[in-house]
């Protein structure tokens, strides 16, 4: 989740191929009593033990947060309770997890049952994932923000079930913004004028990640200016306004108000709490962090619009569940999903509030859960509802890679964000051509 943040971003930009592995090759595992954790090779490794002959690989990639793989086992030793004849092998995968561990265990026959990422095209095409339509009845379906429905979904088919909510908000020090008699921010030149009054050398305006908010904004800062980046299968950010909202963030940076070179990226709060920049754009998961190092000295608001034809806009992202198409236990894989992800608020809840901070995906178990029924988490969530956008299966990694090198080659070489932007649609466009063939 949110150390997890900054490697899934540089593993989007730097996918490699790689040998067709073995599942036994790639997660070196002992069979050993319920409970026990064995570490040999690649991967970690804790199997709920059964009395019946149905065993289920499942696979998470390493998250950050402390205690989430002690969870992930008791959802596991749980499920084999209620299931006796269903033995649950939870496998924790460190290192670059779905640009290459991933991917090279679906290509076998021996690859996790169950597994969790973003579904892609490219996955869906190569018949790796299998449709899970028939978990969601009429009544599951509402449960779920339609965003979620959207990005589970290829050809009308849907293929996970969302586990985790991930979502960003622009953190401002209110003490600080009242002492200098600014408002927080509702448009993008209110931002670069919030951000210059309240740079004050030894504390900088705003802090949008070391690279200037390239990675922060790339995708949040053309649909702030009311346009998007690919629907229904067309890319759509070739225009003026996606223009305007890149020299906006060349503004920003040329301004000399934005922290850039701190000890950690975006993701992490500690240059907020810290003292280093007076509003920084972080995640939802930061906030308890946040409210640990300076209490509730700050308030929050989407990433504002760019103007007044603008909208404000926040980051959909998080994690999902897929089941493998090679598995050779579908059925049981299903159910387990549906147990774990549809059926358990309990455990949804623990599993998005209890180590870090995110939003339960089924609308229910949000509303339910304690930590999110005041301001400020409350207002972060409905500001996710209300704001959040998506990029939909059909972007790949070498559509990001296009678009930042645009945006970068505008924001620290001074191009022309015209020319850039048009360029990076070419290449988007072709790349498209190429996926959907």
């Amino acid at each position: 989740m949110r150390t997890d943040r900054l490697t899934a971003v540089e593993r989007a930009y730097n996918r490699r191929l790689v040998a067709p592995l073995t599942r036994r090759d790639l997660v070196k595992t002992v069979t050993v009593a319920a409970g026990a954790v064995v570490f040999a090779g690649y991967g970690k490794s804790t199997v709920a033990k059964a009395q019946g002959n149905i065993r289920l690989v499942q696979w998470y990639h390493q998250y950050g947060e402390e205690g989430t793989q002690d969870a992930a086992l008791r959802y596991a030793e749980e499920y084999t309770t209620v299931n006796p004849n269903v033995e649950v092998e939870m496998v924790w995968v460190p290192g670059d997890y779905e640009a290459t561990v991933l991917p090279a265990a679906l290509l076998t026959d021996e690859g996790p049952d169950v597994f969790e990422g973003h579904v892609t095209q490219a996955l869906v095409d190569a018949g790796q994932v299998v449709p899970l339509d028939d978990l969601y009845t009429p009544e599951v379906r509402a449960d779920f923000h339609p965003n979620d429905i959207a990005t589970a979904t290829v050809d009308g088919k849907i293929y996970s079930v969302k586990m985790v909510n991930d979502t960003g908000v622009l953190y401002y020090r209110k003490s600080l913004l009242e002492e200098a008699g600014v408002q927080p921010p509702t448009t993008m030149d209110e931002v670069i004028a919030a951000a210059n009054t309240l740079n004050s050398g030894r504390v900088k305006g705003l802090f949008l990640g070391n690279d200037g908010g390239i990675t922060a904004l790339l995708t949040l800062a053309p649909q702030s200016a009311g346009t998007d980046i690919l629907v229904n299968n067309e890319i759509v950010f070739n225009n003026e306004r996606t223009v305007l909202a890149y020299e906006k963030i060349r503004e920003l940076n040329d301004s000399g108000a934005l922290l850039v070179g701190a000890p950690t990226d975006w993701w992490d709060p500690s240059a907020f709490t810290g003292g280093l920049a007076a509003m920084q754009w972080t995640g939802l998961w930061a906030m308890p962090g946040i409210r640990e190092g300076i209490g509730e000295d700050f308030g929050i608001v989407p990433w504002p619009a760019l103007d007044a034809q603008g909208v404000p806009v926040t980051f959909w992202g998080g994690w999902a569940e897929m089941v493998n198409a090679k598995s050779r236990n579908i059925d049981a894989a299903k159910a387990f999903v549906r147990w774990l992800w549809i059926e358990n608020t309990a455990n949804q809840q623990d599993w998005n509030l209890s180590y870090g901070f995110h939003v339960p995906p089924r609308l229910s178990a949000a509303a339910e859960a304690e930590p999110l029924k005041t301001p400020p988490p409350a207002d972060a969530v409905r500001y996710f509802y209300e704001n959040g956008k998506i990029l939909p299966p059909q972007w790949t990694p070498a559509m990001g890679t296009a678009l930042t090198n645009a945006l970068s080659n505008i924001v620290k070489n001074g191009a022309p964000a015209a020319e850039e932007v048009a360029a990076a649609a070419q290449t988007c466009e072709q790349e498209l051509q190429r996926l959907l063939g």
